[in-house]
């Protein structure tokens, strides 16, 4: 495929440009080619193409200490390699999977809260479930003994089970619902260098 040039190409960066252009708010990710951003091992064209793990791991790094706010994605091509046809593809399938990403990341949030809060339900149910048979038995015999020792430690079980979900796996799948959600929003440019 012939490379096409961009029409409107800035200068190449000089040596203080580039340092300051790191230094900035903007996140700013070197690349060779436009395939350092997808996966060596998918062959399909940029618009269907799945995103290299290595990418989106220096994206979440760069991302993890920016406040809120919209983030400018600067990808640093060199001049002789850039081609507006396929940047405007790449910027699409970046949204697109961000968007996506962030969808799933947010279902995934809402399932765990879900399971948590009928586990939770579930424990409470079986507290008072145990505690009615405990203390509503006049005569205890073998088999209300047995429902009483079953429904306790499954009743604590659930609880705690369902107050782990929903307090600590939301938080520990927050930061990748977090980061999605920031670059799904971002405004992604490319840069020569």
């Amino acid at each position: 495929m012939e490379q096409q040039k961009p029409q409107n190409l800035p200068e190449t960066l000089t040596e203080e440009e580039k340092k300051t252009l790191l230094g900035m708010s903007e996140i700013s990710l070197w690349l060779d080619t436009y395939d350092d951003i997808f996966s060596d091992f998918d062959p399909r064209p940029y618009p269907q193409r799945t995103l290299s793990d290595d990418f989106l791991y220096e994206a979440k790094r760069a991302v993890k200490s920016r406040e809120s706010g919209v983030i400018e994605l600067k990808l640093l091509v060199p001049a002789d390699k850039r081609n507006d046809k396929d940047e405007a593809l790449i910027k699409k399938r970046l949204k697109e999977h961000f968007a996506h990403r962030k969808e799933a990341a947010g279902k995934e949030i809402r399932g765990t809260l879900k399971q948590g809060g009928s586990f939770i339900f579930s424990g409470v149910i079986l507290m008072l479930a145990a505690s009615f048979l405990h203390f509503k038995n006049i005569s205890p015999s073998v088999t209300l003994s047995f429902f009483i020792t079953l429904f306790e430690p499954a009743s604590w079980f659930l609880f705690w089970e369902g107050m782990l979900l929903t307090i600590f796996e939301t938080k520990r799948k927050k930061p990748d619902y977090d980061f999605y959600r920031k670059m799904e929003g971002c405004r992604v440019s490319f840069i020569s260098y």
